[in-house]
């Protein structure tokens, strides 16, 4: 039996194509990125701005603020969430994974045919639109 081919990204998930709860897409997501980067290498001026301090504070803003609201501050600035596959709160060893992954870099830019990094699917999340 052949798998038939997905008309949008989080079809094959159950995901809407667009609006509230569809697939947080590329522009969303790199703003997102943005925004935490940049949150994380302004606070790095305390300390030399320092490129493991960068690294250290991008990943505790990723640890903290995703099991706490849901995501980070650039993924709530963007419209988006972080939840589990199935919909659930992505408790606390999830955010730990998925922040190591993210900032080893490739996980992050390998995606399946639903815009999900291998950080995301290691973890069991999906980032989603609000």
């Amino acid at each position: 039996m052949v798998a038939s081919a997905q008309d949008y990204p989080g079809e094959r998930l159950g995901r809407p194509r667009e609006g509230a709860g569809s697939i947080g897409r590329l522009g969303r997501r790199v703003g997102a990125l943005f925004i935490d980067y940049g949150a994380a290498y302004l606070i790095s001026g305390f300390f030399g701005w320092d490129a493991l301090a960068i690294l250290m504070i991008f990943g505790a803003i990723q640890i903290v603020f995703l099991p706490t609201l849901q995501g980070s501050p650039g993924h709530r600035i963007f419209g988006m969430r972080l939840v589990r596959l199935d919909g659930g709160w992505v408790g606390l060893w999830r955010p730990v994974l998925r922040t190591i992954l993210l900032i080893l870099v490739i996980p992050a830019v390998v995606w399946d045919a639903d815009q999900r990094g291998l950080h995301d699917k290691a973890a069991a999340t999906v980032l989603i639109r609000d």
